[in-house]
């Protein structure tokens, strides 16, 4: 009798907003910090605002990636990397634990049973995201990163932000670093943007997914996998749109918060 061929060990790569976490990290950390009086609720509403026509109007172009490149740099210039750790800590227990998808944490589970390397993939800083892994027992993250000087932000990034195509660049040299075949690997997202990473691994899924996303999967025979309820879904659209609108309303939060420092 042939012995069952032992599962291979892979790496499985989990997109952040909406996939794992229902609306988006951003929105939520930005909502935190308002409570704590680092901007106003006009500032909040105004990122939610740009993020609508950000999300809506289409528009994922390079100009508006540079945008939201050059808003993110503004806000976190001069802030202390331990106050955004200790600020991302606060948050995520107080504002972003309760809308983890448990579906989705289900899967990253699994995988950590089976033995894989659970990473999530995010496009938000890589700091929170690491608060986020840790808090959820998963691997590590890779992220957006900022360059870092005497335990300062500077208001340069390292390399480009953690956005499509830059996911997947991410993905390969992890995969490479830990000794993974990507025919092998693992990658979740709703959102056609990371299309690129999905394509690279042997076993992509689509989670709530876009529809541009569900179409795609859907012609490629991807597995899909929808947490949301009509309800839930009509509820999680509006936070989801917001998170670049904090990253485009940043540099008046940023002008706001040395106001008061001042």
């Amino acid at each position: 009798m042939t012995e069952p061929r032992e599962r291979v060990k892979a790496a499985a790569f989990f997109d952040l907003d909406n996939t794992l976490m229902q609306g988006a990290s951003l929105y939520y950390f930005a909502r935190g910090l308002a409570a704590r009086k680092y901007f106003t609720t006009t500032d909040l509403l105004r990122f939610g605002w740009s993020q609508v026509k950000f999300r809506l109007l289409a528009a994922e172009h390079a100009g508006d990636i540079a945008e939201a490149r050059q808003a993110a740099l503004a806000f976190i210039e001069g802030w202390r990397v331990e106050d955004v750790r200790r600020l991302s800590e606060e948050i995520f227990d107080e504002l972003m634990a309760e809308r983890i998808w448990a579906g989705t944490r289900a899967i990253a589970e699994q995988h950590i049973a089976d033995g894989d390397r659970v990473w999530l993939v995010t496009a938000a800083p890589v700091e929170l995201g690491e608060v986020i892994s840790r808090r959820l027992g998963l691997t590590g993250a890779l992220g957006t990163v900022a360059e870092i000087r005497d335990g300062v932000y500077t208001g340069r990034l390292v390399g480009e932000m953690l956005h499509g195509p830059a996911k997947e660049t991410a993905v390969r040299a992890m995969a490479a670093a830990e000794g993974f075949d990507l025919a092998d690997c693992y990658a979740y997202s709703d959102s056609v943007n990371d299309l690129p990473m999905l394509s690279s691994v042997g076993h992509p899924t689509a989670v709530n997914p876009d529809g541009a996303l569900r179409r795609h999967a859907r012609a490629r025979s991807w597995q899909i996998r929808d947490f949301r309820t009509g309800r839930k879904a009509a509820k999680v659209a509006v936070p989801a749109t917001l998170a670049a609108g904090v990253l485009a309303g940043a540099v008046a939060a940023g002008l706001a918060i040395r106001a008061r420092r001042d």
